[in-house]
């Protein structure tokens, strides 16, 4: 990444630009051709601007972390649990990043913009195949979602792939015991159905639910294991909440 990306994924004036811009090309694709049902804000009203982290289930490459920015600016303008008219998008809230593979982030024009929207970009270190078997934390990465969470909201996937019920990945786990941030679980359903994997085209109508829980409890004592385990529980990804065939 250059230096001139860099400078302005940290500019939060080019980044509420991009975020306005954005929102208003998606609002009508998640607000109107689709229905869109969100529970819980209730739950992040009252939250400091710095050192949260979102984790949530992943159904989509870019529409998942969209709706959230619309919510998130929704909420700061003091909706509760409701887009309503888009008049937040004229001054969004943009102290947000999120975590995504930097694989998917070169790989389209789209990818890219995004990239400049907030991305933390981190190497892949899990199998593709969803396997336990690990390459090893990149410590580069850690430090970057770190720095993030001192001033900022990071939003992050800990299963690091949309195939539902995935085992998560330690490093989110890691990131949270180093940083001991306050953590909100989110549970999401309907994306993958409503829009492509990869991008923002278009596919059936459906609802979109997108559940915010109240702050996960844990301990500076928990193990990095333990942590996993506690994230995989409150996102509902878990093996106890896969569906018996």
């Amino acid at each position: 990444m250059s230096n001139l990306q860099e400078s302005l994924i940290r500019s939060r004036l080019f980044r509420k630009f991009l975020y306005s811009t954005i929102g208003a090309i998606t609002y009508p694709f998640i607000a109107i051709r689709n229905k869109i049902k969100i529970e819980g804000t209730e739950h992040i009203e009252h939250l400091p601007h710095k050192n949260v982290l979102f984790i949530s289930n992943h159904q989509t490459y870019f529409a998942d972390v969209i709706t959230f920015i619309h919510i998130f600016c929704a909420v700061k303008w003091r909706k509760r649990n409701k887009l309503g008219v888009p008049y937040y998008l004229l001054n969004p809230f943009a102290k947000i990043y999120y975590v995504a593979a930097s694989e998917t982030m070169k790989q389209t024009t789209l990818s890219k913009l995004f990239t400049l929207a907030g991305a933390i970009t981190v190497k892949r270190t899990w199998n593709p195949d969803h396997k336990e078997t690990r390459k090893g934390l990149d410590p580069s990465d850690t430090r970057k979602v770190t720095r993030a969470l001192d001033d900022n909201w990071v939003i992050t996937f800990p299963q690091g792939t949309t195939t539902p019920y995935a085992p998560g990945r330690k490093g989110t786990a890691l990131i949270a015991k180093m940083a001991q941030p306050i953590i909100i679980p989110v549970v999401i359903d309907g994306f993958r159905t409503a829009f492509g994997k990869k991008g923002i085209a278009l596919e059936k109508r459906t609802t979109l639910t997108v559940r915010f829980k109240p702050p996960m409890q844990y301990t500076a004592e928990n193990t990095t294991d333990e942590l996993l385990a506690l994230m995989m529980d409150a996102i509902e990804q878990s093996e106890k909440f896969k569906p018996v065939k």
